[in-house]
């Protein structure tokens, strides 16, 4: 079933039941309002007969006085205490036939049923005992048919089935076209997911008109996530694009070398060994090149942090053992309070310093500098060398995918221009901070902030 159909049937329902309800009320309401009404006019006719009797005590002057007061349809009794009727007056003698006589001490009312020329018809019956006249002692007994009673019922009752059942008309017609306008929204998004199935072609919902309802909400967020969605493919596209570009150079030298030898063989050894070299250099530098490209990609994906709380002082010192044993170079720590604690993924933080350390020990052969410094606010890291500089005008790229300074430099030192990429990466996901200074011929510092709270939010 449609959920527009559902919606206007569910309204519809739900209409009909609150205009049954409120019909029963106004029908009862209407009902016990009249019978009240005509009570309190029976009651005002027997007390006015009672002031006539106190004033006349001839008997034909008192069966005037009824007769006077006798409606259509309708009787009127004098009853002594002990049941016997004293006077009798009636136009219905079926109805004062069937409605026994009741002599009463206090007034009552009551309204029956009572079957008259084979029609049931609604009687109201008066008792109010006759008090304070010295010659008569007894209650005044009233009878009447409800007619005006009957008809306005029934006028009623067709006026509340006539309003409910064009209430119930109204409201499936209003329902439709409700649903109708609550579910153009939900069919266009509808239809452009199942274009986006299709022609496998992101596209985004037009929003017609400023509702700010939750249908806009929710259209508005399907159109970030279709924003999220096509920046994802342009990175993935564009990661394709530059992986593809950077393995085409080495794998390149690789056939080459591989092609050479396939046409002379091994003989010459100094060929030979060119070429084995060559390979295995350039098949190294793939290897470094793919492990690269899995940093990457996984740092695409806004991984977890493994926090923990870190010594970074005691972390730099580690890293340059491992650095000076290999690459036999000069480098200085310096640091003026220990320990210094941040909040941190200790592996990630590690591979951004290696990747800093590395950089400088490529550009550069001097002494390379260390500083650690702790502020209230950041934890501060600041790699400082001395080597060949960037130009000022390159610097706003240096944070690019596969970007290169001197490409011609970085492919000799086997760069792939990911490395500064991933270090920005890495500090964003800590909610820190990654700054470049440099000069060209004068050197690069490189500074890492680090929240220095004990909380990374």
């Amino acid at each position: 079933m449609r959920i527009t159909l559902k919606i206007n049937l569910l309204t519809t329902t739900w209409m009909l039941f609150i205009l049954i309800l409120i019909n029963i009320v106004v029908f009862i309401l209407f009902m016990t309002t009249t019978v009240n009404m005509e009570e309190d006019r029976a009651f005002q006719k027997a007390g006015d007969l009672i002031k006539n009797i106190r004033a006349n005590d001839r008997s034909d002057q008192i069966e005037s006085d009824l007769k006077n007061n006798l409606t259509e349809n309708s009787y009127i009794r004098i009853l002594q205490p002990d049941g016997r009727i004293l006077y009798e007056i009636t136009n219905e003698k079926e109805l004062a036939k069937k409605v026994k006589g009741k002599y009463v001490h206090t007034r009552e009312a009551k309204r029956r049923n009572i079957e008259i020329d084979e029609k049931e018809k609604q009687v109201i019956i008066v008792r109010v005992p006759i008090e304070n006249v010295p010659h008569l002692k007894g209650s005044i007994e009233i009878g009447e048919e409800l007619e005006g009673l009957e008809t306005r019922k029934d006028i009623l009752l067709l006026i509340l089935g006539v309003s409910t059942m064009l209430a119930v008309i109204l409201s499936l017609l209003s329902g439709k076209w409700i649903s109708n306008m609550i579910m153009r929204p939900i069919s266009n998004m509808i239809n452009t997911m199942e274009d986006i199935e299709r022609s496998g072609v992101p596209k985004k919902i037009r929003i017609l008109n400023d509702t700010k309802d939750e249908l806009q909400t929710l259209a508005n967020t399907f159109n970030r996530m279709i924003d999220r969605l096509e920046e994802n493919f342009e990175k993935q596209s564009q990661f394709v694009s530059d992986a593809s570009h950077e393995l085409k150079t080495p794998l390149t030298v690789i056939k080459s070398y591989a092609n050479l030898l396939r046409r002379q063989g091994l003989e010459d050894k100094e060929l030979a060994d060119e070429a084995i070299q060559a390979i295995h250099s350039e098949a190294t530098r793939i290897q470094k090149m793919t492990e690269t490209f899995l940093d990457v990609a996984s740092l695409e994906k806004e991984v977890e942090l493994d926090l923990e709380i870190v010594d970074l002082a005691l972390l730099c010192q580690d890293i340059l053992k491992q650095m000076k044993k290999v690459y036999k170079r000069e480098i200085t720590l310096h640091f003026e309070q220990s320990p210094i604690f941040v909040v941190a993924d200790e592996l990630k933080i590690k591979q951004v310093i290696i990747i800093l350390l590395d950089n400088a020990i490529k550009y550069s052969n001097d002494t390379i500098d260390i500083f650690l410094e702790k502020n209230d606010v950041n934890a501060i890291v600041r790699v400082k060398d001395y080597g060949i500089g960037i130009p000022e005008e390159e610097i706003k790229n240096i944070f690019e995918r596969f970007y290169r300074v001197d490409k011609a430099r970085s492919r000799e030192t086997g760069g792939s221009g990911l490395g500064l990429h991933i270090a920005k990466k890495i500090m964003t996901l800590h909610k820190g901070e990654i700054k470049i200074r440099s000069k060209e011929r004068e050197g690069t510092e490189v500074e890492l902030f680090l929240p220095a709270s004990l909380e990374i939010v």
